[in-house]
């Protein structure tokens, strides 16, 4: 059978103990879901394996290419450990952090991470358990911190610490990251999500480790990665809004408009965008979300995000293929209110003076003007693809690509129905390949008219340069 979406964004859904069967999987995918998220701050390698394994039976059952993400863990820093239990900070009283490994008090902790001693001024602020507790440095060596503390609370071991004042001299892959890249890429993952990303320079040694085996997506979550928005996301080849990290650091209030910006960039720039975290969160207990949920995930669509996702609601909640089928709901209801098409053409950003943005938006405006069933789009790198998607025009896009990673990729980007075919030789053949498939796949009926966008020579990655008008 032909599995079709009937709207544009896509969904992402993170597997895990509530989603570790094929059975499972089959009815995530069937109920909406788009791209599997293989979250690596959990499990093994051989359960990752598994859950690839099961992801590539059900894509061969039902004859869709089905992409997956792999999200590295990043450096994670935490206090050490505290003799006698949780301790009670209170606001106003001093507390040192040090690199003496031995059990804490009320009074100091062990932080083993020099790197962020090195990077301390008096003044920054330390954030701690997610943000619950707040400390502010009044004096700092290269191995402890001298702090006051703002906002006090319970502390237990081995929370996390996160600095958001500073650049810390932290690569954003660890030891185990790297491994977790090389195993990730050798199952063949389409996309690789990495934390802890600070500045642009940060991309590099993903870029070299990958050698363009697979998509790199940078996940925004730190204050100086949003400094750096524009050089990030042009190195980038995907962007994830990591809300729950970036509400970390950032007041709660600054992440919507971040938000919105990160969209904007990346629409910009013909880059997909995930927007993430808590998006359905009453969902890991409930059957149905809040009103305030209901309106975030809208809120992502409005905005043309190419896809929304799922964290522990599909992970290791108790209601998973409910919670992938009211996104489906949702993005349907938004997709189809004249509000929304309005609002995706005021934030269209002018297009470059290349060949491959004339052919692009030539052929939004052909779909505009003609009553266009289908655009259709020859590529064998995703960027002709992904250069249609950016004009977020109003017929689906069937992206046509002998490529079958690349097929899996574009299951990403918003609105883009992917194919592998065989590569075609001449325009006769891909006209009526094009019109065959169109109709195979459900987007057109004979007599419609689509539009078909290629490169020549046919097979040159990023050559898109040929526009032309078919009737089935």
């Amino acid at each position: 059978m032909t599995v079709r979406r009937r709207r544009h964004a896509k969904i992402v859904a993170t597997l895990g103990p509530a989603s570790a069967s094929t059975e499972m999987i089959r009815s995530l995918f069937l109920a909406g879901v788009d791209v599997f998220r293989l979250n690596f701050s959990h499990g093994t390698h051989e359960q990752h394996r598994e859950r690839l394994a099961q992801i590539r039976k059900v894509e061969q059952e039902l004859g869709r290419p089905i992409g997956v993400l792999a999200d590295m863990q990043g450096p994670k820093l935490r206090v050490g450990t505290f003799a006698a239990g949780p301790i009670m900070l209170n606001a106003g009283s001093s507390f040192r952090l040090d690199l003496t490994d031995k059990p804490g008090d009320v009074t100091r902790a062990y932080l083993p991470h020099p790197e962020i001693f090195a990077a301390l001024k008096p003044g920054a602020n330390l954030l701690l358990d997610d943000g619950k507790l707040r400390l502010q440095v009044k004096k700092s060596g290269h191995d402890f911190a001298e702090t006051e503390v703002v906002v006090g609370g319970a502390l237990s071991e081995r929370k996390g610490v996160n600095v958001p004042d500073v650049v810390l001299p932290l690569s954003a892959l660890t030891q185990k990251d790297r491994r977790d890249l090389e195993f990730a890429l050798e199952l063949g993952v389409e996309w690789l999500a990495l934390s802890f990303v600070q500045r642009p320079e940060d991309l590099d040694e993903a870029r070299a480790l990958t050698r363009g085996r697979a998509g790199i997506m940078t996940k925004l979550e730190k204050p100086s990665a949003v400094e750096a928005l524009d050089a990030i996301v042009d190195k980038s080849d995907a962007v994830m809004v990591a809300r729950g990290d970036l509400g970390v650091e950032l007041p709660a209030e600054k992440v919507p408009g971040i938000q919105r910006r990160a969209v904007r960039e990346c629409r910009r720039s013909g880059k997909p965008v995930i927007v993430a975290t808590q998006m359905l969160e009453s969902m890991i207990n409930a059957p149905v979300p809040t009103r305030a949920e209901a309106s975030d995930v809208a809120t992502a669509i409005y905005h043309g995000a190419d896809a929304v996702m799922l964290s522990a609601e599909s992970a290791s909640g108790k209601f998973p293929v409910e919670a992938v089928q009211m996104m489906e709901r949702i993005i349907g209801e938004v997709e189809s209110d004249p509000y929304h098409r309005q609002l995706l053409e005021s934030l269209q950003t002018p297009a470059q003076p290349t060949s491959a943005d004339a052919i692009c938006t030539a052929m939004d405006v052909i779909a505009g003007l003609l009553r266009v069933a289908v655009i259709v789009t020859y590529t064998t790198s995703g960027s002709t693809s992904l250069r249609a998607a950016r004009e977020r025009p109003v017929p689906p896009i069937l992206s046509m690509t002998p490529s079958l990673a690349t097929a899996r990729k574009l299951a990403l980007v918003c609105g883009v129905h992917s194919v592998k075919t065989e590569d075609v030789s001449g325009v006769a053949e891909m006209v009526e390949r094009a019109c065959k498939c169109a109709q195979e796949e459900g987007f057109a009926q004979p007599g419609d008219t689509i539009v078909i966008s290629a490169g020549m020579p046919f097979g040159t990655p990023g050559a898109t340069n040929l526009l032309r008008i078919a009737q089935v």
